[in-house]
């Protein structure tokens, strides 16, 4: 790869799960820079990387699909959707004057979003947006580029989605070792309150210890259903500790009184305590490491975008070498006023 010298603009690589929203992140973030007062305005420009993309409501930089697309390659070489992605994005690879060419349009004052595919297959088993992001740090973009990982507020909706959210959000940021934020969209259409003690736990022990508890409860309840006796109040309110010894009562007496429940109970016990040794040893991994943390975003506020976008420009150094505005700058000049 030939090294450019022109002026390099800040990228946001925006990741995630198909579905996750981010789309309409980069139509948000878009929409929102357009609207700042003039000290923070800013030209938001979105380029399309999803080759199986079909349409968006961002104004497009430059879209992939000008140089390959999925429905092209599928009608011609007869792959199948993914196989046919897989192709794209390496045939991207193999022809990446093209996407070095478009980014050679933009200043180093201007602000560029990837709007990458969903895919995550192409940041793990097929490393190919990996080795785009190491062309683009070899052509001089290396301290230029942010990656944005977008997840469902419903992967943090309980305990154990929370903990896969992490662990994707986490192998995206091993695969592509860039700065990282990760955000989570669609808050505006979940349980706020709920959203909101998970992200302000910010421990994945105590929040599977959380869950595990109602799940035990809501499995003892069932138990005790079918054996036509009523559950202990307490195993509801109770303290945790409490509420697991209650649980181990209730599991003692049932025991004595069937025996047939009693081999069934611990025949679950026995797998139950194997997956949970697994899940707190995930859960104590992210906790002891403080590798993952997640910004809510709800795209129908403004303060709410505007805390993800700073959140953002902080970790990619955007601004930091701008002009500081001098004392003998009138202010109403700055803002416009006559």
């Amino acid at each position: 790869l030939v090294h450019r010298t022109m002026g390099r603009c800040k990228i946001q690589i925006v990741t995630g799960p198909a579905g996750s929203g981010k789309s309409t992140y980069c139509q948000a973030i878009q929409e929102h820079c357009a609207t700042l007062g003039p000290l923070r305005k800013r030209k938001v420009h979105v380029a399309n990387l999803d080759p199986a993309a079909e349409n968006f409501k961002y104004d497009v930089a430059f879209d992939v699909r000008d140089l390959i697309s999925v429905d092209d390659v599928m009608e011609e070489l007869g792959l199948g959707p993914n196989g046919g992605l897989i192709y794209c994005m390496e045939y991207l690879l193999e022809n990446l004057d093209w996407l070095l060419d478009q980014l050679d349009a933009f200043d180093d004052d201007e602000y560029l979003i990837f709007d990458c595919p969903g895919q995550l297959e192409l940041y793990t088993h097929v490393p190919c947006m990996r080795r785009i992001i190491d062309a683009l740090r070899t052509a001089g973009y290396a301290s230029d580029m942010v990656s944005v990982f977008i997840i469902d507020a419903t992967f943090v909706a309980d305990a154990p989605k929370f903990i896969s959210g992490s662990l994707l959000s986490l192998s995206a940021m091993i695969a592509m070792e860039l700065p990282h934020v990760n955000v989570l969209s669609k808050c505006d259409l979940v349980d706020k309150e709920r959203v909101d003690q998970i992200l302000e736990t910010e421990s994945a022990v105590q929040l599977w210890e959380i869950e595990d508890r109602a799940r035990r409860v809501e499995e003892h309840a069932v138990e005790a259903f079918e054996r036509g006796e009523e559950l202990k109040p307490n195993l509801v309110d109770g303290p945790v500790e409490e509420s697991a010894s209650e649980i181990a009562d209730v599991q003692s007496d049932s025991e004595t009184i069937q025996p047939e429940s009693k081999r069934r109970s611990e025949a679950i016990e026995r797998r139950r305590r194997k997956r949970d040794r697994l899940t707190e040893a995930i859960s104590s991994l992210l906790d002891d490491f403080s590798m993952v943390s997640f910004l809510p975003l709800n795209i129908t506020d403004e303060e709410s975008i505007d805390l993800v976008l700073m959140a953002v420009d902080h970790t990619v150094q955007y601004g930091e070498d701008a002009e500081v505005r001098g004392a003998e700058l009138d202010d109403a000049e700055v803002l416009g006023n006559s």
